[in-house]
C-alpha cells in the first residue's frame, strides 16, 4: 500500500487535484475544518472555476479512469448538488488512440487465428478511441461492413490501481469528516467498481445489443446494430456497421431536409418505449451515440451504439415513476407523497404532510410553466433532491433514469426547440396504464402465480379460510 501511495501516478494525481483546488471547494460544504487544505500551494489560474466545472476540468486531467468515475458520479443527484450533477453528466472520454499492432494482437490471441483469416480488410486507423477500448472498421470474408471493438492493453490494471487509490481518499475522507459521510464515498467507489469492470467484458455488451434489438426488432424509427457471437469476446466484439449522420450534425440534417419535428418526436417516444414497455433502457444516450440515417430524410431512423451502459428498473418502480409523472400533470402533490412512500424511496415513518408540503415546494413553480417548457429529467432531479431531505435511499438505476433522460430532453429540444415533450410521452403513458391493468394482464398474472399462491394458502389453512369468508359472505346474501 504505501508503494502505491507514493508512486510516480500517485504524486502525478495529488498534485492535478491541487492545481485545481478541487479538496477544498468541495469539502468545505460537509466540514469547516477542510479549510486546512488551502494552506497548501493551490494554482490560482482555475480558483474562479465554480466546484462542478473545477471537478470535471480535474478528472479530464487525470485521466481514463477518472473520467469514468466522474460519468458515474453524474448519476447520483441524490448525493450531490445539481451544479456538480450537470457539470459531471458533460464529461466525455475521447482519448489517444494505442497503436494498431497492439489491436491486432488482442484480436488474433482471442480469436486463435491471424487477421487475414479472419477479415477480407482491416483498418488499422481506428475509428473511435475512448478511455476503455477503440474502434476499428474491417470487412468480413463474406462482404459484411462491420466494426471491431477492442479493450485498451492494459486498462484492467490501471483502473484496478486508480480504483485503490479512490477507495484510499474516499476512506479517508468518510473517516475524517463526519459531515461528509452524506456522500457515501467507499459506497460509490463499490458501484463504480462493479459497473467498469462489466464495461471491461465486452460480452455484456454484445447481450445488452441483443436484447436491445429483440425489443425494436419491428420498430421503424430505431436500428440496434447484429452482433457477430462468433467474433465476440471478453476482449473484443463484432458488430454490424452503422452508417449515419451523427445526431448533433445539424448542418448536415437540415442539409439533406430531415424531419427535424419527427426526429426529436421519435426520440423521446424510443427513451420512454424503453423505460414503460420494455424496463430496459439505453443509459449512454450522449450524441457521439447516436446517429441518424437519413435514406428518407422524411421518416429518419435512429441507430444507436455502444451498449456498455444499460439500465433496467423494477416493475414497481416503472409503476411509481409513471404514476408521479400523471400525479404531477394533474396537481395532486399529496399523492406523489404517498407514492414516494409507497414505493420505498423514503422511509415509511416520513410525515406525509411535511413531504407534501416539500413536493409543493419544488414543483409548483414547474406546473405553472406551459407544457413544452417542462423538462421531466429536472423535473426527477428536484424531486430526487426532495427526497434526500427524507433520507431518501435511491436504487443507482433510478439515478441513470434521471440521468439519461436530461440526455434525451436535451438532444430533444437542440433537434426542435418547439418539442411539446408531455404531448409525445403522454400516448406512451396511458397505453402503459392500459396495459397494466387490463383483463388479458391480470388474467395471465393470476395464472402465472396460481400454483405458488395455491401451495401458501394449502400449507397455511388459516389464510385460506380468511380468503374465501369475503366469498361466503356474498354467497349467503345472494
Amino acid at each position: 500500500m504505501l508503494k502505491l501511495i507514493f508512486s510516480a501516478h500517485a504524486r502525478h494525481i495529488f498534485k492535478t487535484i491541487r492545481q485545481f483546488h478541487i479538496l477544498e471547494k468541495l469539502l468545505v460544504p460537509y466540514a469547516p475544518k477542510a479549510k486546512w487544505l488551502s494552506l497548501f500551494n493551490f494554482s490560482r489560474k482555475h480558483k474562479q472555476l465554480k466546484r462542478g466545472e473545477a471537478l470535471a476540468q480535474c478528472l479530464e486531467q487525470l485521466g481514463p479512469v477518472f473520467i469514468k468515475f466522474g460519468q458515474s458520479l453524474s448519476t447520483r443527484p441524490d448525493i450531490f448538488p445539481a451544479d456538480i450533477v450537470v457539470a459531471l453528466s458533460r464529461l466525455r472520454d475521447n482519448v489517444k488512440p494505442f497503436p494498431a499492432k497492439e489491436a491486432i494482437a488482442i484480436i488474433e490471441k482471442s480469436m486463435g487465428k491471424p487477421l487475414n483469416k479472419l477479415f477480407k480488410t482491416f483498418d488499422t486507423i481506428p475509428l473511435a478511441s475512448a478511455s476503455v477500448a477503440q474502434v476499428h472498421c474491417a470487412e468480413l470474408p463474406d462482404g459484411e461492413d462491420v466494426v471491431v471493438k477492442i479493450i485498451r492493453p492494459g486498462i484492467d490494471k490501471l483502473i484496478q490501481k486508480d480504483i485503490a487509490l479512490l477507495r484510499q481518499f474516499a476512506n479517508k475522507v468518510d473517516k475524517r469528516f463526519k459531515k461528509a459521510k452524506r456522500l457515501r464515498l467507499p459506497e460509490l467507489i463499490d458501484e463504480f467498481e462493479f459497473t467498469i469492470n462489466h464495461e471491461l467484458d465486452l460480452r455484456y455488451e454484445a447481450s445488452n445489443a441483443s436484447l436491445l434489438k429483440r425489443n425494436f426488432k419491428d420498430s421503424d424509427i430505431m436500428h440496434v446494430p447484429t452482433m457477430y457471437w462468433d467474433y465476440c469476446h471478453r476482449n473484443m466484439l463484432v458488430s454490424e456497421r452503422i452508417h449515419g449522420v451523427p445526431i448533433d450534425d445539424f448542418d448536415t440534417l437540415n442539409k439533406h431536409h430531415v424531419n427535424m419535428k419527427k426526429l426529436a418526436e421519435d426520440g423521446v417516444k424510443i427513451f420512454f418505449t424503453q423505460v414503460f414497455r420494455d424496463r430496459f433502457f439505453h443509459a449512454d444516450m450522449h450524441a457521439g451515440n447516436i446517429f441518424v440515417n437519413i435514406d428518407n430524410p422524411e421518416k429518419p431512423v435512429y441507430c444507436a451504439v455502444d451498449f456498455g451502459i444499460m439500465g433496467t428498473i423494477s416493475e414497481d418502480d416503472q409503476y411509481y415513476l409513471a404514476k408521479n409523472l400523471l400525479a404531477f400533470f394533474k396537481g395532486d402533490y399529496e399523492t406523489m407523497a404517498r407514492l414516494h412512500i409507497q414505493a420505498g424511496w423514503v422511509p415509511e415513518d416520513t410525515n406525509l404532510e411535511h413531504l407534501t408540503s416539500a413536493i409543493r415546494t419544488v414543483c409548483e413553480p414547474i406546473y405553472q410553466k406551459p407544457l413544452e417548457d417542462i423538462s421531466f429529467g429536472k423535473l426527477l432531479l428536484q424531486l430526487f433532491e426532495v427526497a434526500g431531505q427524507f433520507e431518501m435511499r435511491m436504487q443507482t438505476q433510478l439515478m441513470l433514469l434521471q440521468k439519461t433522460l436530461l440526455n434525451v430532453e436535451g438532444l430533444g429540444r437542440q433537434i426542435d426547440g418547439n418539442i411539446d415533450l408531455w404531448k409525445t410521452a403522454l400516448p406512451i403513458l396511458e397505453d402503459w396504464a392500459k396495459s397494466r391493468y387490463s383483463f388479458c394482464r391480470l388474467t395471465k398474472k393470476a395464472i402465472k402465480h396460481f400454483p405458488e399462491s395455491m401451495q401458501i394458502l394449502l400449507e397455511n389453512p388459516e389464510l385460506l379460510i380468511e380468503t374465501l369468508k369475503p366469498l361466503k359472505r356474498a354467497w349467503d346474501k345472494a
